[in-house]
């Protein structure tokens, strides 16, 4: 009967070996397969903090262009609000342009500025999202209060009487150094003037000296909300600059962050390779230690 060598402490270490190999072969797999060094900020190290910090700044980037882009939505609903104001007054100021006493039906005339007085109060009133455009920081109140309208008569003055909203000036912030203002009230003076135009015709009065004061506003209402709409403009440049620069950062900083925590799947390939190479010696070499006997370690 052969006597076998006694083999146990260099078997183990190679044992041990082979298992730490195998541990690392399991980890280069994940790796593969996942393609981050770990699934834990745990398994970084040392670059755990910067990776910690750049996925905090993206999601601030993210809440910043979100709220650039809410307050672009509003900005786009009042410009075509008040598109729709233009040329509802661009109408009414034709239609007196063409006005005749002797000829033209006051009544008609007069419905038809009331009509239209009720169409730009609903449009002033605009909401979106629940929120009043036109009143300020007042976003729960409707600006306009028709009823609180002063009849006007000619020579008319200046009158903000309807308007239920405040003076603030409606900001957002859009990035740790940027606040944009953006937007417009319903008592600008635009709005104010083509309300009192429609007041001053609204009221029944055909005389020369309403008509043309109501046209003159009516004129001057127009040019105004043309600069309002250029503002309005200008504000959905800024932020739509403003969302594409936060959206640039998020790309370089996940970028940054994924070269931080990623792998080269190419290395790792390798790796596994020499991981593989490795287990095949270590068993192999454990196989032959479990064959020798004392015969053959003399002979």
């Amino acid at each position: 009967m052969s006597m076998r060598v006694a083999t146990f402490a260099s078997s183990d270490r190679l044992l041990q070996a082979a298992l730490k190999v195998q541990a690392k072969q399991a980890e280069a797999t994940l790796q593969q397969a996942s393609g981050q060094i770990s699934g834990d900020y745990g398994g970084l190290g040392g670059k755990a903090g910067s990776v910690v910090s750049l996925q905090s700044s993206i999601s601030m980037s993210k809440a910043y262009a979100s709220a650039a882009s809410t307050a672009g939505d509003r900005v786009e609903a009042m410009y075509d609000a008040v598109g729709s104001i233009i040329d509802q007054i661009t109408s009414m100021k034709a239609t007196l342009s063409s006005f005749s006493a002797t000829t033209s039906d006051t009544g008609e005339l007069q419905v038809t500025a009331e009509e239209m007085l009720e169409s730009l109060a609903s449009l002033m009133n605009t909401q979106l999202g629940g929120r009043y455009l036109f009143s300020g920081s007042a976003v729960g109140t409707a600006p306009v209060d028709l009823d609180s309208l002063a009849a006007a008569t000619a020579p008319s003055s200046a009158d903000t009487g309807y308007y239920r909203g405040d003076g603030a000036v409606t900001s957002v912030k859009v990035s740790s150094e940027q606040t944009v203002t953006y937007g417009v009230t319903a008592d600008n003076p635009s709005f104010e003037k083509a309300l009192r135009a429609l007041s001053l015709v609204a009221s029944g009065a055909t005389d020369d000296d309403t008509l043309s004061e109501a046209r003159d506003l009516l004129d001057e209402a127009i040019s105004g909300l043309a600069t309002v709409q250029t503002r309005l403009s200008l504000n959905a440049s800024t932020l739509k600059t403003a969302i594409s620069d936060q959206e640039t950062y998020q790309d370089f900083a996940s970028d940054l962050a994924t070269n931080l925590s990623g792998v080269d799947i190419a290395v790792v390939a390798a790796q596994m390779s020499a991981y593989e190479t490795q287990l095949q010696a270590a068993y192999a070499a454990i196989g032959n230690i479990a064959k020798l006997t004392l015969s053959s370690y003399l002979s």
